[in-house]
């Protein structure tokens, strides 16, 4: 099957419908390193594998659609937060930087025990991302409890387990906290989690307003210093720092520098008001990665330099109390691909006069939402085989019925692909297969780590018997 090439495009047609430059035949077998797991290679068939495994052995194991993650690069990649975070220009830290892993990125109990087991903590928000971690054997001091909306179930499963420490994010928090804690006859160490008024993206920021959400205390108004208050009077919390989270996918500092002058500045406050001492300052996450070879995220050695030195800055000549930081998509977000095959390949003209050929394959949006919710940028290969062939613009599809079912919106790809083949989307490894859904009835595909010729499924493929059990006509 000849499957229809993009054809010659104008410079000034590929800007107005904002394609991305159109790569020669040689350049399109190659993977970025930035933007592929550490293992990821084409063999001498020109094949891709990852962990010395070729892609189509695990799609004959395992079928299409599949996570495979490198588990090399999810280990280096959590020990390099941890390497770095426990030091200053080379200068250890007298308290290492706690690194909590966000779960919400991707949790299953594999994952929490590798991480765990690596010296990282957990960040939970919910009864299952908790009940997982334990199951793992995380060590319930280990583990934070976020939530905006606890319920009370969940809070009692945190007494309950002693977990480390809970981040508190209402008023009506407090009083039910202090309620269990006291019925229990435990101290709970919490944290107030702050509204500092910045708000940061990829490599953008804003540093006013942006109070207008639903997590955390606002400073600015006043409710910071009352939560603190509020805890300070009750018997069972005990406050032992503050918490700020500034966005996501971001690839420099300086929303960070404003965010932690921000806290560092209340902190002080607070501990003069109330005469004591805080012992953990907690910065949050939202380190980007690369998901386009264009794309630059900070380096983790520097980004580590940067914080440390903002908050030392700030303290001066001081103790800096021990700081913690929430990395998910920076740690697991690179380590996964997803595996689809190819089905339908329909060529269609656009109103600008060029083809885009749209390629369906056997997932979609019930695997990948964020292409539909967030109009992300996703990078993908022909993983089955290199190819030779002239570039064609494609547009990849999933095979559910909804127009916004886009896995990658603009990609080239050889115009000798057929159906059959396999397809490579990179950095899929957060928010895809957490955020997954079973629309139109499909099953969510497994997950499988693969280091060193060796598979390990990590969460497997779902079948129609999982996907029915909870319907009682079944």
């Amino acid at each position: 099957m000849r499957v229809h090439p993009a054809g010659p495009l104008h410079a000034e047609v590929m800007e107005q419908a904002d394609l991305p430059q159109m790569p020669n035949a040689a350049e399109l077998n190659e993977l970025a390193p930035n933007v592929w797991p550490l293992t990821a290679k084409r063999n001498s068939n020109g094949e891709i594998e990852i962990g010395s495994i070729a892609v189509s052995k695990i799609a004959k194991e395992f079928a299409t659609p599949i996570f495979i993650m490198d588990e090399a690069d999810l280990k280096g990649r959590a020990k390099e937060f941890l390497e770095n975070f426990s030091k200053l220009k080379n200068e250890p830290l007298e308290k290492p930087t706690q690194v909590f892993y966000a779960a919400k990125a991707f949790l299953s109990t594999y994952v929490a025990k590798t991480l765990h087991q690596l010296g990282l903590n957990i960040d939970v928000c919910t009864e299952g991302e908790l009940l997982c971690a334990l199951k793992a054997g995380v060590d319930p001091a280990a583990i934070l409890m976020h939530g905006n909306n606890k319920s009370d179930h969940e809070l009692a499963l945190a007494v309950e387990h002693s977990v480390g420490v809970v981040v508190i994010d209402s008023l009506i928090e407090i009083s039910r906290l202090e309620q269990i804690a006291q019925a229990a006859g435990r101290q709970v160490k919490v944290l107030v989690r702050l509204t500092v008024g910045v708000e940061a993206h990829t490599h953008e920021f804003i540093a006013t307003a942006h109070e207008d959400q639903k997590f955390g205390f606002s400073i600015q108004s006043g409710q910071a210093m009352a939560a603190v208050e509020k805890i300070m009077s009750a018997e069972n919390l005990e406050l032992i720092g503050f918490h700020s989270h500034i966005g996501s996918q971001i690839f420099d500092s300086s929303g960070f520098e404003v965010a932690a002058g921000r806290i560092v500045d209340f902190a002080k406050s607070a501990e003069e008001k109330f005469n004591f001492e805080i012992s953990l300052l907690n910065l949050g996450g939202g380190m980007g990665i690369a998901y386009l070879d264009t794309d630059s995220p900070i380096a983790v050695s520097t980004m580590s330099d940067e914080l440390i030195a903002i908050v030392k800055d700030k303290y001066g000549e001081r103790k800096i109390p021990q700081l913690a930081i929430e990395p998910g998509r920076a740690i697991i977000g690179p380590s996964t691909i997803t595996l689809y095959r190819v089905g339908t390949i329909k060529p269609v003209q656009t109103d600008a006069g060029f083809i885009r050929n749209y390629v369906s394959v056997d997932g979609g949006m019930s695997d990948n939402i964020r292409t539909a919710l967030y109009d992300a940028d996703y990078s993908v290969a022909l993983a089955s085989r290199s190819s030779t062939a002239e570039p064609m613009l494609c547009r990849i599809v999933g095979r559910h019925c909804e127009s916004g079912d886009i896995v990658v919106r603009d990609a080239w790809l050889a115009n000798d692909l057929k159906p059959g083949d396999l397809l490579a989307v990179a950095a899929t490894g957060a928010y895809c297969r957490s955020m997954s859904s079973q629309y139109n009835l499909v099953t969510r595909p497994g997950v499988v780590a693969v280091q060193d010729g060796e598979t390990k499924i990590v969460v497997r493929s779902e079948t129609y018997d999982d996907l029915f059990a909870t319907d009682p006509g079944f």
